[in-house]
């Protein structure tokens, strides 16, 4: 396969198989586009009264995997606090799945079932701002994930020497695939004890720290990971093989930071090298821009897996072949790709935007993607000068298909175009350059991670946020980017003998600063608007006038 059909395929598949930003990464699995949307998208996908009614609060996932029958077994506690009156909510698991009961108060509880959703009943009603607790038991064979993690499920295979190798992989199509849950971005589980039950001999590696091994004396091991933070349900991971450990710390802005890597016997020389020269510098320039890594209470994992790779909260799913680049191409084709571990910082850049920061609905995807693409530059920056992060980010360019809008369609668990990756990093460089103002662009990132610690968001949160510590009108700029499909044309024409521009855009009252620059000069900036206005830059014609097209990505007309 060529760079161009490479591209091609990644982001046309979903964005995640070789492509500029994509990093096989989180890409979650982009699920297919669709014109018209059922009951069943909307059950998944809405916030209903029988979703909102309850906030959930924790979580003990205790899952037994029988991997010669492909097929697991177990229950997950909830616990949560009512915000409302009610008798009846909804969580979720897929359809193929049993649910062998729902136990409250030692009792068996009925139950119905529609699409992937599971309504409960309950004997009485549970009164607003009261805790309560109900487990749910359930059975079955999951969905295989084929090509993971471009889609979603679990993956059965082979190590080298052939023993087992399972990993779980659910973003986007959900975490209901493999487990019974809320599963909804909007209401992350406060703490979660994930166990899972293995066949002798293996070791899984979850998310969280490792609290307590058991041999349950049937050929079966149980590993007990606690999450003491925070965890959007698609991150929840179970990562099955005959592993391997070593570590590391950091000195990080909230001190000393673990490092545990698991791997594969016959990996381990090779993960030692490459994950000292590619974890502690990425681990520095997102700090830097970022702020403090999130989770310093859980750590931070990278865990080899059968598949390329996914932002597991503290347990980076890792499969890039112990190879700089993507699979060993450099994605921006600039040459500057090639010089470190795609999955390594751009799932490990999720930490920040996805993990810490998640959006509210699927629809808002770009801000787990957009940011971590855009963080790719960031760290070529950091560890090579800006001029050579900017030339990474335009050389995304060539994986934008400017084929839909960004954000996707609310309510029925759909993301927009896979253009949220180069395109968003393509955006968020163009209003830093906007800003003009490295260190207040600096501040806006870190301020984004600690104004939003450990919180779900919507657009408008983070766009106003960005807007309002600027200091600019950039809402125009993020409305026709991320919500039409198209590019906004900047025009220059005569009018009246002087020199004249405007923008021609679908955003309402679009307006965008942009740098030009007369014969080769220095950069200046204008405004245009939607209607002609002088170029008040001396001696300026159609003929000698440029735009800045490193940092700015628009289509051009002179008439």
């Amino acid at each position: 396969m060529n760079y161009s059909q490479l591209i091609k395929r990644t982001y046309k598949i979903a964005l995640f198989a070789a492509v500029v930003c994509l990093p096989a990464i989180s890409r979650a699995q982009l699920l297919e586009i669709k014109e018209k949307y059922t009951h069943a998208d909307t059950l998944r996908g809405a916030l209903s009264p029988l979703r909102i009614c309850y906030d959930i609060n924790y979580y003990h996932l205790d899952v037994k995997f029988n991997i010669d029958q492909k097929a697991i077994s177990g229950s997950n506690q909830f616990k949560f606090t009512a915000t409302q009156d009610f008798t009846k909510l909804q969580f979720d698991l897929f359809a193929n799945l049993n649910v062998d009961k729902v136990v409250y108060k030692g009792k068996t509880l009925p139950y119905t079932r529609e699409a992937n959703a599971v309504f409960v009943t309950f004997p009485q009603t549970i009164t607003k701002g009261s805790k309560d607790e109900f487990t749910v038991y359930y059975s079955g064979n999951p969905t295989i994930a084929k090509h993971a993690p471009w889609d979603g499920g679990v993956v059965f295979k082979k190590d080298s020497l052939g023993k087992p190798w399972v990993a779980t992989a659910c973003e986007g199509v959900g975490a209901s695939i493999w487990w019974p849950n809320k599963d909804h971005l909007s209401d992350e589980v406060d703490s979660m004890m994930i166990s899972i039950s293995v066949p002798k001999g293996l070791k899984d590696v979850s998310n969280g720290r490792l609290r307590k091994v058991t041999d349950l004396k049937n050929s079966y091991t149980r590993f007990d990971w606690f999450v003491a933070n925070p965890i959007n349900n698609y991150d929840v991971a179970a990562n099955i093989g005959d592993y391997v450990h070593f570590g590391d710390s950091y000195m990080g802005e909230k001190g000393k930071l673990t490092m545990d890597y698991w791997v594969l016997p016959a990996s381990l020389e090779k993960a030692k090298k490459q994950f000292a020269t590619n974890v502690k510098p990425m681990l520095k320039a997102f700090e830097h821009w970022f702020g403090p890594y999130p989770f310093y209470e859980d750590g931070y994992k990278l865990v080899e897996t059968p598949h390329l790779g996914m932002e597991h909260q503290s347990a980076t799913a890792y499969g890039n072949h112990f190879l700089n680049g993507y699979l060993g191409y450099d994605m921006s084709g600039t040459g500057w790709g090639d010089k470190w571990d795609y999955i390594i910082v751009h799932e490990s850049g999720h930490e920040w935007f996805g993990n810490n920061i998640t959006g509210k609905d699927l629809a808002d995807m770009w801000i787990h993607e957009s940011f971590t693409c855009y963080s790719e530059s960031l760290f070529v920056e950091d560890n090579w000068g800006k001029k050579a992060g900017q030339e990474y980010n335009k050389g995304l360019r060539k994986g934008i298909s400017n084929d839909s809008p960004i954000v996707g369609v609310y309510n029925v668990n759909k993301e927009g175009s896979g253009d949220m990756y180069p395109k968003g990093a393509v955006l968020l460089n163009m209003v830093r350059t906007i800003i003009n103002d490295d260190e207040k662009w600096r501040n806006i990132l870190r301020g984004l991670g600690s104004t939003f610690y450990h919180q779900t968001v919507s657009y408008d949160q983070v766009v106003n946020y960005i807007n309002e510590k600027s200091g600019k009108n950039l809402l125009p700029v993020f409305d026709q980017y991320l919500h039409y499909k198209t590019l906004p044309t900047l025009e220059f024409g005569v009018r009246d003998g002087k020199l004249q521009s405007r923008w021609i855009a679908d955003a309402k009252n679009f307006t965008m600063p942009v740098l030009v620059r007369i014969n080769g000069g220095e950069y200046k900036f204008i405004i245009p608007t939607t209607q002609f206005t002088p170029v008040e830059l001396e001696a300026a014609t159609k003929e000698n006038i440029e735009v800045d097209t490193l940092n700015y990505y628009v289509g051009l007309l002179k008439d």
